[in-house]
């Protein structure tokens, strides 16, 4: 009997190669290839799609808004850009037990009151989804539910009940009997979302796969899975909160970095008219080491209370930590304080958190950081009402963010009466009940502040 024919597969890119190496050829990462049965030549299965097709000029082709389909979520419809779109391929991933089955299921009972809709469940039975259903007390009369994981049965029930939004639960789940690898293995993901992406395009539905995510957080499998849908979302958030946020990583039908902020509830997800809230804490009086800032989500800004604690170090090195903001950002803006402000914070271990949860991945936090850290320092509180922004270079030099009316604006609506920002970002036009005072160093700021 002859040897069943072997290959290395790359978990991180999804290059192949015929011989385990300890680095990838493709992508360079290490210990990445997994050894995987080779997939039997098939040329026809990609055959509709390998006919030729007549070269054009790209000014005779005829550009249309695509039309969209509102989920009737909101928040969703936010992060996806308006609504679902025509044959779009969208991924979904997070941790386990955080609402990504839930949200699905909620938009799903939404959308089939005017079109149809397919829920694919392949981690869940058939009588676990109707209890979730009852659960959230949601109508689902006019939602079908197909059990299954072999990628044949499902693109045979896509192409018979021709949904015009179909969720598949989730795509590490389903496996293909052209390919002898378990289900979840680097080859059965790729082979699986290629197929339905393929059949997204040619029928018109719009499919949602819902992903696993590594103890990093990243989407499990390879890297070109991300490559092959249309939109990538994430969906984050404590699994002990209440509070779940959805941020578009990757839409090729609407804008990056959106965010949509939802509560959970015992009725399941609902979103947050305004999240602005979420991230600030209510204290009784003003303390020390707190500083609100005004963060930009997409088109959405939020204010986002940053807390700082200096507390002196009882080891020889001092503790660095963030929580929500870049960890590595925190010890080079500690070096530009002492270098261009001349306050040291070698012998003190210094805390950084981003209140609510939330993930801040702009530069524009510096400014707030630092000024959170010097209330800590000297444990006194900043001007009540305050918000700042800015990114801090090595140079000491406080950089605009863009989009700076629209965070002050958002300052003003929520009560905020006094704003710390670059120059660059100060308003031609006062803005009503704010007050602005624009800086261009770090120095400069922490200066304006003390007098």
């Amino acid at each position: 009997m002859a040897k069943a024919k072997t290959t290395f597969v790359c978990s991180e890119c999804g290059g192949t190669t015929p011989k385990w190496e300890g680095k990838c050829p493709h992508c360079g990462e290490w210990n990445t290839l997994t050894e995987t049965l080779a997939a039997p030549t098939q040329p026809h299965r990609f055959a509709p799609l390998a006919g030729a097709s007549p070269i054009r000029n790209l000014a005779e082709i005829e550009a249309r808004e695509l039309p969209r389909q509102p989920s009737g979520i909101a928040e969703f419809d936010r992060v996806l850009g308006g609504g679902l779109v025509t044959g779009a391929v969208i991924l979904i991933g997070g941790d386990p037990g955080i609402g990504k089955s839930t949200l699905l299921l909620q938009a799903l009972v939404s959308l089939s009151r005017v079109t149809p809709v397919l829920y694919v469940t392949g981690e869940e039975s058939a009588e676990q989804v109707a209890l979730r259903a009852r659960r959230l007390d949601l109508a689902t009369d006019e939602v079908k539910l197909l059990a299954e994981i072999r990628l044949e049965a499902i693109v045979a029930a896509l192409t018979e009940e021709r949904p015009r939004v179909a969720v598949i639960d989730s795509i590490q789940t389903l496996y293909s009997s052209e390919l002898s690898a378990a289900p979840g293995s680097v080859s059965q993901v790729r082979e699986c979302a290629a197929q339905l992406t393929r059949l997204a395009k040619q029928t018109g539905t719009a499919i949602v796969l819902i992903g696993h995510v590594t103890k990093d957080g990243a989407l499990a499998g390879p890297r070109v899975l991300e490559h092959i849908v249309d939109t990538v979302l994430y969906f984050e958030g404590d699994t002990h909160s209440s509070f779940r946020l959805i941020r578009a990583i990757k839409n090729r039908f609407g804008a990056v970095n959106e965010l949509g902020v939802f509560a959970m509830t015992d009725r399941g997800l609902r979103g947050v008219n305004n999240p602005s809230a979420l991230f600030l804490s209510q204290h009784d009086r003003n303390v020390s080491g707190s500083c609100v800032m005004a963060t930009q989500e997409g088109t959405r800004p939020l204010l986002v209370e940053i807390q700082a604690l200096v507390d002196g170090a009882h080891v020889p090195n001092p503790r660095r930590l963030s929580v929500g903001l870049e960890s590595t950002r925190l010890a080079m803006l500690l070096a530009v304080l002492h270098r261009h402000a001349g306050v040291a914070t070698f012998d003190q271990d210094v805390f950084v958190n981003a209140v609510g949860g939330v993930k801040i991945t702009e530069p524009a936090a510096d400014l707030p950081v630092l000024l959170a850290i010097m209330s800590s320092l000297r444990d006194k509180p900043l001007p009540e009402g305050l918000i700042a922004f800015g990114e801090v270079g090595l140079a000491g030099e406080i950089r605009p963010a863009p989009r700076g009316q629209e965070r002050l604006k958002e300052a003003a609506k929520l009560g905020f009466r006094l704003a710390l920002v670059p120059k660059a970002n100060a308003p031609r036009q006062a803005i009503e009940g704010l007050e602005i005072w624009p800086v261009d160093r770090i120095d400069a700021a922490i200066e304006r502040l003390r007098g």
